[in-house]
């Protein structure tokens, strides 16, 4: 692996890497053995359901057998660039967006041209982040919106419109053990704490680029952002310190009124606590852009079995299973526009406003620099942190985490 690649991934020696669950089982026979490794085959309730829909391929075929690997969001990236290293590593990955890029760039994956015509299907709006240099190498498996979620119950007002309306009944919403808003706040969840100081700026108009090969981490609408931040920091709406476990969980259990989150959230919400009245809105930010999680599935260069894994792919975007795929999603979408059933919105009309939201989501990466995505981040955060804890001017903070970001890492 290039050295650029697993520095910007962080990946170091891997001491106990679950090489053995990467090995094809025995298919039936006159049947290849197509590996697929994903996160979501070890959720609770998804994975189940996400397996079931690739046996129905399976049944389909008389050539090729498709398994399911699951692996920890944690070590997937570690697991399968290691595994890739050394030539091997399953047929077909769901990477997170990031490692995308990262595979790419080590030609870790296979681009599209010669496996799937994806000529003629109807791709959501965010399959545009997926061509960089306009060339393909996967297709969304999944993308989840964010919006801002509301427990109805615990809730002391109408939705909020603007910030202003947010902050106030975020405050209005905490008293007795009960919150109005949470978010991370803690490097000891630097990924999550990234995803929420991006909501923030992305919906104050802020950017982290210019898109043009230029940095923009001190640009007003960016320090808008990270002050609006630093407001509801010190509200005293949000519950200090809380890691996303247990303020999700508050929220199930009617102890925090707003939390802006994800699609694959808004779904684990519901199913905890299906009484509880969840209401969607969009997030209350001058401009509706948010951040967006994104996960393309993507053909390892090593396969031998690339035939076979262009087969899944080409079935996986049939309507039928792109269909069933969204259901068992959730809130979030697939590669392809699937509207959602009467029944579907009946039972869950929060399924439309994340639906609506998916022209104005942004992923979370430093356009321009996505490799380096990673080492920004730190230090962004790093300065947030001392706009949080000791009332740095946000303007300062970020003015010198431009400088940190062109100094150590552009160069």
């Amino acid at each position: 692996m290039p050295k650029l690649t697993r520095r910007v991934l962080g990946l170091g020696a891997a001491a106990l890497l679950p090489t053995a669950a990467l090995r094809p089982a025995r298919a039936q026979a006159g049947r290849a053995a197509v590996t697929f490794a994903a996160v979501t085959f070890t959720e609770a309730g998804r994975g189940d359901r996400l397996k079931a829909w690739v046996e129905k391929f399976n049944r389909s075929q008389n050539g090729v057998e498709v398994q399911p690997v699951g692996l920890p969001f944690a070590t997937l990236a570690n697991t399968v660039f290691t595994q890739m290293g050394g030539g091997g590593g399953p047929d077909l990955v769901r990477f997170d967006q990031i490692d995308y890029y990262a595979a790419i760039a080590a030609r870790r994956i296979l681009p599209f041209d010669d496996l799937v015509d994806t000529s003629g299907y109807k791709f959501t709006a965010i399959d545009k982040y997926l061509l960089p240099g306009g060339k393909r190498y996967g297709i969304a498996f999944e993308s989840s919106n964010y919006v801002l979620l509301h427990n109805a119950g615990v809730l002391k007002s109408t939705a909020p419109a603007n910030f202003e309306d947010f902050l106030s009944v975020a405050k209005a919403s905490t008293a007795n053990g009960v919150f109005g808003f949470a978010f991370r706040a803690t490097m000891a969840e630097r990924p999550g704490f990234w995803q929420d100081v991006c909501n923030f700026v992305y919906g104050f108009g802020g950017r982290w680029s210019d898109g043009a090969g230029k940095l923009t981490l001190d640009a007003p609408a960016v320090i808008e952002g990270v002050t609006a931040y630093k407001r509801m920091y010190d509200s005293g709406a949000i519950p200090k310190g809380a890691d996303a476990a247990t303020y999700r969980r508050m929220f199930w259990e009617g102890k925090l009124a707003m939390e802006v989150d994800n699609g694959g959230v808004a779904a684990i919400l519901n199913q905890q606590a299906p009484e509880m009245k969840l209401v969607a809105t969009p997030s209350p930010f001058p401009t509706r852009a948010q951040g967006l999680i994104l996960a393309p599935l993507t053909v390892n260069a090593n396969t031998k079995n690339k035939v076979e894994a262009a087969a899944f792919i080409k079935w996986m975007l049939q309507p039928d299973a792109q269909s069933e795929l969204q259901q068992i999603l959730g809130a979030s979408n697939c590669a392809t526009v699937v509207p959602r059933t009467v029944e579907e919105l009946a039972a869950k009309p929060w399924l439309k406003v994340y639906d609506e939201q998916t022209p104005n989501s942004v992923p979370q990466l430093v356009e321009g620099f996505e490799l380096k995505t990673p080492e920004i981040q730190q230090i962004v955060l790093e300065q947030v942190l001392r706009v949080l804890q000791a009332d740095k001017d946000p303007k300062a903070a970020l003015a010198d985490a431009q400088r940190q970001a062109l100094s150590r890492v552009i160069r």
